[in-house]
């Protein structure tokens, strides 16, 4: 179990810094402003998940 969410976490960081990253293009140039918030509300929703991910291998390993 541990071993599936070791390999989880770097597609969860991934996810994450991908809807960061198409966020904040979307402000600096001055596009759609809610596009940007759904991006912005997507990235915490992944974070969240992100942290899930990284608590439950922790709670595995451990």
């Amino acid at each position: 179990m541990a071993d599936i969410l070791n390999s989880l976490i770097p597609f969860a960081l991934g996810a994450v810094t991908l809807v960061l990253l198409a966020g904040l293009w979307t402000m600096m140039r001055g596009g759609n402003a809610n596009l940007s918030q759904k991006l912005m509300r997507w990235r915490v929703l992944l974070q969240f998940f992100a942290i899930i991910i990284v608590m439950a291998a922790l709670y595995a390993k451990a």
